[in-house]
């Protein structure tokens, strides 16, 4: 028997930032002992079938991944790690610490199964988090990504230098970096996602790659809300400077068929209503780059049952993320998606 659906509605009492801290503290918490580590196994990654994918020059041991946003300073990675999910992306990071915006800045729209957040990066800064990532061990087999933003201070024509900073304090502690040009609480961030502007800001990233010890898979965060020839821009520029994936998708600005009262929060909206957006982006995606096209696709967007992630598979995508559904589903969820046969694309469009 699952407690979490007994133990949701004391949670959801909670604010949803103190919920949150709660959650990380107890992860961390049961990393850090040898009998919690077991006890979180036992309880949560028992009976997993193995479903390892070779991507991006990387061998993930399942194909379902913890999005960024829920450890954003890299404080119960390990933990995540440890309920099953076969990569951990840490972050928002920034170079410098910052406060984000002001609260109450989550909400849950509990009649639609999502949230909206604008949080802006709050983070402890990419000093602090490269000395946490140092200093901590590594679950076996499991995949550490960092996500990176420039901050909200930093000026558009100047995002480059923070990217290029980020990149070269982070390529010796993680397995990839994440390009996050698309949340929609940093002003202006999203400009960057013009094929101009991006081919800007990925270039540097590009050339300063090319002088690291090892490999570094660079992956493009975009936004489910390009229009059409936004999104043919953004890919060109992906494909053009030699980014090896994208993740499709961060939040969204839509706010169509809500039924909660919050749901004229402002900020990104993440969760069941991001589903079918975050699908048809993924098979457009699909569709755009080809057969021939060897660009992996991460899918991040409205998964919330073993079901969406067959469906995001079967769109194209070759890992999946969660987060919301997390929430709303507990921990429980990360193994009923990897035990079961649906966690298993039926149509690939390609083997990476």
């Amino acid at each position: 028997m699952e407690l979490y659906p007994l133990l949701r509605p004391l949670i959801f009492r909670l604010d949803p930032e103190a919920a949150h801290r709660v959650t990380l503290a107890l992860l961390r918490l049961a990393a850090g002992s040898m009998p919690g580590r077991v006890l979180v196994r036992a309880m949560f990654a028992a009976g997993q079938s193995a479903d390892p994918v070779e991507v991006f020059g990387l061998r993930f041991p399942n194909r379902l991944g913890m999005a960024a946003g829920y450890d954003k300073d890299a404080l119960a990675w390990q933990g995540l790690a440890l309920l099953g999910f076969g990569h951990v992306e840490v972050g928002t990071v920034t170079p410098q610490p910052q406060a984000g915006n002001p609260r109450p800045r989550i909400f849950r729209l509990v009649e639609d199964r999502a949230v909206i957040n604008r949080m802006g990066f709050p983070n402890q800064g990419a000093a602090a988090i490269a000395r946490r990532l140092a200093g901590g061990w590594r679950p076996k087999g499991a995949i550490l990504g960092v996500n990176i933003g420039k901050n909200k201070d930093t000026p558009l024509e100047e995002a480059a230098q923070d990217y290029l900073d980020l990149l070269r304090i982070f390529a010796p502690l993680c397995d990839y970096l994440a390009i996050n040009v698309s949340s929609p609480n940093t002003p202006g961030l999203r400009s960057l996602q013009t094929r101009q502007a991006l081919e800007r800001l990925l270039n540097p990233l590009a050339a300063g790659r090319a002088y690291l010890p090892r490999p570094l898979p660079l992956l493009v965060k975009l936004s489910p809300d390009l229009l059409s020839d936004e999104l043919d821009g953004a890919l060109e520029a992906i494909l053009s400077t030699g980014m090896d994936g994208l993740i499709a998708s961060n939040t969204t600005l839509n706010r169509e068929r809500l039924f909660s009262s919050r749901a004229g929060e402002t900020g990104g909206l993440s969760g069941a209503p991001l589903k079918a957006r975050n699908t048809c982006l993924i098979r457009e995606i699909s569709r755009r780059l080809g057969q021939t096209t060897r660009l992996p696709v991460v899918a991040s967007g409205g998964v919330m049952s073993v079901v969406d992630a067959r469906e995001k598979l079967d769109a194209g995508a070759v890992l999946v993320q969660l987060y919301t559904g997390l929430i709303y589903a507990g921990p429980g969820l990360v193994r009923k998606i990897l035990s079961s046969p649906e966690n298993r694309p039926s149509c690939m469009a390609y083997a990476i």
